[in-house]
């Protein structure tokens, strides 16, 4: 993703919520991994793009997977969430 499209994207954060509460994103919303296909409804009426983090970059990578394994478009792994936070600061 281009810097530009970063911050017009939703950031959505898979970590669990005790993850969550020490430390996320600003504007991040915290749908954990186990959460995700029970609010896939709740995901289809955010603005697009959607873009996933966590704490390294691996439950964001399962959840673009699974999202885009069932025909999603527009979803991004954003990697771990401080690295992410830093790209979207610069």
């Amino acid at each position: 993703m281009k810097q530009e499209q970063l911050s017009h994207a939703t950031v959505i954060d898979v970590r669990e919520p005790f993850e969550f509460f020490f430390g996320h994103v600003k504007g991040s919303i915290n749908i954990p991994l186990g959460s995700l296909t029970g609010r896939l409804d709740e995901l289809k009426q955010m603005k697009k793009p959607l873009v996933f983090i966590c704490a390294s970059g691996n439950r964001s990578g399962q959840a673009v997977a699974f999202l885009q394994n069932q025909g999603w478009k527009d979803v991004y792994n954003g990697g771990g969430w401080r690295e992410y936070q830093q790209r979207v600061a610069a």
